[in-house]
């Protein structure tokens, strides 16, 4: 943790305190819990329908085992790995969530510092609470930027110009969410959007066009759907920038060739952390379809329901090359701040070590199928 002492030293955050009963990074979940606002934890945690799909997301990973290994030579260990010709200490990114300063005041600048000072490549929401130049600063390190494309084309190349000028160094594009109802949960706790928490980055867009609905026509057909992506504004993207860029959403192994068809450079495997359609499966148990429709040099990344050191291990085991944890360090931020993101992917990282060294794998290359006990057919 000596980056993060670095941290302190120049006063870029405000100083937290770790509990002093975190053995492990899921512990963070239920400090998060007990510190937030009951309306602002059903925002966090919550999910579409009846919670469905987060629920298989967590399930996937109980469901799949690990085999130890013994009198391995791991001297040279090491998690290391490249993303497009980007060099990562480990595989762990901060996936995008939106409006964060609902938990911690500095919201997306204190996640950006905590990413850097645990060697972590954060992805910052087009619904971030603080704009993409203020995160720059804040944080030097690696960092991607997450884009909902915008109702007119000419509003989503501001954003993308800008997050180019600002030095994010990859555009994840989200399509499974042309429409997103507010969580169950939420919605029956109450939650509403407190003043003064905003996109900032959409501040100063003009106001979406409003459509005209015919008597009978549906506000979701003829109205939200009007303006849900497709395959050409992917291709249109893939053109306007030199950065890579990931469809994330991806479920089916038809839309993941897809995507790689039209433009992207990689997919990212989920299910909006539940928050998209509900009775999908979990991630996990989606990765190898994908990755054998796909090939082995496709570049595969996930998220959902990660909150270990072993799902990281499960994961990259069928199938990616990198995982996205999102609703853990949140809650990491809302307990401590930029420190507990930082510690929280420290413990993920030091739970992935652990299970690879007793697993006897010394690298991501040695991470396989083989290293899982009693699979499926759905998973071979």
């Amino acid at each position: 943790m000596r980056r993060l002492h670095l941290i302190f030293q120049t006063g870029r955050t405000t100083l937290s305190h770790i509990p002093d009963d975190i053995a492990i990074a899921a512990d963070y979940l239920s400090h998060a819990e007990r510190a937030l606002d009951p309306k602002i934890w059903a925002w966090l945690a919550g999910a579409s329908g009846d919670g469905s799909a987060k629920r298989a997301n967590r399930s996937a990973f109980e469901k799949i085992h690990i085999y130890n290994r013994i009198c391995r030579s791991l001297g040279d260990g090491h998690t290391r790995l490249k993303l497009f010709d980007q060099p990562f200490q480990h595989p762990v990114l901060l996936a995008p969530i939106g409006f964060q300063r609902l938990l911690h005041p500095q919201g997306e600048a204190s996640v950006a510092q905590g990413a850097e000072a645990a060697d972590a490549c954060a992805v910052l929401s087009t619904l971030s609470s603080v704009d993409l130049e203020t995160v720059a600063s804040a944080a030097p390190g690696r960092r991607w930027f997450q884009l909902y494309l915008q109702p007119r084309q000419s509003d989503t190349l501001t954003l993308i110009r800008r997050a180019e000028a600002a030095g994010y160094s990859a555009i994840i594009v989200t399509l499974d969410t042309p429409i997103q109802p507010l969580a169950s949960d939420a919605r029956r706790a109450g939650f509403q959007m407190p003043a003064g928490i905003l996109a900032a980055k959409l501040e100063g867009f003009s106001p979406p066009p409003q459509r005209a609905l015919n008597p009978g026509d549906s506000v979701i057909f003829q109205g939200a759907m009007q303006d849900a992506p497709h395959w050409a504004d992917l291709e249109w993207l893939a053109g306007e920038t030199n950065l890579p860029v990931l469809a994330k959403g991806v479920s089916h192994p038809d839309d993941a060739a897809l995507c790689l068809e039209h433009g992207a450079r990689g997919v990212i495997v989920s299910t909006h952390g539940g928050r998209a359609l509900d009775t999908l499966p979990g991630t996990l148990s989606l990765l190898p379809s994908i990755r054998k429709r796909l090939g082995p040099d496709a570049t595969i990344l996930m998220d959902g329901g990660i909150q270990s050191g072993a799902d990281i291990f499960k994961a990259i085991a069928l199938g990616a090359d990198a995982v996205l944890v999102g609703r853990l360090y949140a809650a990491a931020l809302a307990t401590a701040g930029a420190l507990g993101v930082a510690h929280a992917i420290k413990l993920l990282r030091e739970e992935f070590e652990l299970t690879m060294a007793l697993a006897g794998c010394g690298s991501l290359f040695d991470i396989g199928p083989d290293c899982l006990v009693s699979l499926s057919e759905d998973y071979t």
